[in-house]
């Protein structure tokens, strides 16, 4: 990319969009735009072929039917795994999280295959929908503070060694699974359950992969007065008890 200008992908937003994770292209639209980048932002629907020059790729949540023709586009349009082989930041979100692995459980009750670019599977749980406020501390390499959002899923997502949480929940349940895991990343690949959306809630996360994009170690400092607010907010309601 150049010094100037910042290309953010937000991929399919007519199928991945359900629960307001187009937010998460909004905020890291403006923070870039706060700290004097240019943005240039692109849209991509389900029938249009994903950019491989892009430097961050934004993936929301959705339903199990969206989910699936998400899944079997991008699996015959593979651009989003040769951008990822270029270095490209993925971060993805619910739906979109589970697309990133090896395979989910689809609208037809059938092992879906994802595209492999987090070493994750997703079942279906057979217990209670995982439904609620969440907080989580970070895994310590990321250097992010304490992450807050809501979680809204039947999935259960597994880790396999070729990854690490992207955090443990303090509050929620996280990947499912019990062992208090949220999320998952390795190298410039994320995955989390979190809406909210979660980069609103967490600009630190924006930052982060403002950051990745443009190869730095630190960003100027912006205005996060909004921000501190929502994030107040949120985790004084989750904290209080039930």
């Amino acid at each position: 990319m150049s010094e100037s200008s910042l290309r953010l992908v937000w991929v399919y937003p007519d199928l991945l969009s359900t629960y307001g994770d187009r937010g998460n292209a909004l905020v890291v639209e403006r923070r870039a735009r706060q700290r004097g980048l240019g943005v240039q932002r692109i849209d991509v629907r389900s029938d249009q072929a994903v950019p491989t020059s892009g430097d961050i790729y934004l993936i929301g949540g959705g339903e199990d039917r969206p989910q699936r023709l998400a899944a079997e586009r991008l699996r015959a349009d593979n651009n989003l795994v040769r951008a990822a082989e270029n270095g490209a930041i993925i971060f993805s979100v619910c739906a979109g999280y589970q697309i990133l692995g090896h395979e989910f459980i689809n609208d037809l009750g059938q092992r879906e295959p994802g595209l492999g670019l987090l070493d994750v599977w997703t079942t279906r749980g057979d217990g209670a929908r995982c439904v609620g406020d969440v907080l989580a501390e970070v895994d310590p390499r990321l250097a992010l503070p304490q992450l807050t959002g809501f979680e809204n899923h039947q999935g259960v997502t597994h880790l396999g060694q070729g990854v690490a949480p992207l955090a443990r929940v303090q509050t929620g349940r996280g990947n499912g699974t019990g062992d208090g895991t949220e999320g998952a990343w390795r190298d410039t690949v994320f995955g989390t359950y979190l809406h909210g959306p979660v980069m609103a809630r967490n600009p630190a996360v924006a930052d982060m992969l403002i950051k990745l994009a443009l190869d730095v170690n630190a960003l100027p400092p912006a205005d996060t007065t909004w921000y501190d607010a929502l994030r107040a907010e949120r985790i004084a309601a989750t904290r209080q008890p039930a």
